[in-house]
């Protein structure tokens, strides 16, 4: 089983949103491609509520069956009209794929 896990701290503003804003569209995107890529066995999106200083302010984490599925998913045409509203609205953002 494949997880991919990625975690983004937001900008403060953009895309004519609020951080806290971004955050809800983000998760509404990314929660909308379980049902349009084959892929994808499960997606789960989580907004931070802690705030803390070494907070992300949001978590994707998701499950393939394999490494080529992670792959297709990157390259699916839902995945990659996600991609720019994300990469506008973050500061940073760190992944992890890993097999377990």
């Amino acid at each position: 089983m494949i997880k991919h896990i990625v975690m983004w701290k937001l900008k403060e503003s953009a895309c004519g949103n609020t951080k806290e804003e971004n955050a809800q569209i983000i998760k509404e995107k990314l929660e909308s491609l379980e049902a349009k890529i084959p892929e994808l066995l499960k997606i789960e999106v989580g907004i931070d509520f802690s705030k803390t200083e070494n907070s992300a302010d949001i978590v994707l984490y998701s499950e393939f069956n394999t490494k080529e599925d992670l792959e297709k998913y990157k390259v699916h045409p839902e995945h990659k009209a996600v991609v720019p509203f994300v990469v506008e609205a973050k500061s940073e953002g760190r992944v992890v794929d890993c097999e377990i």
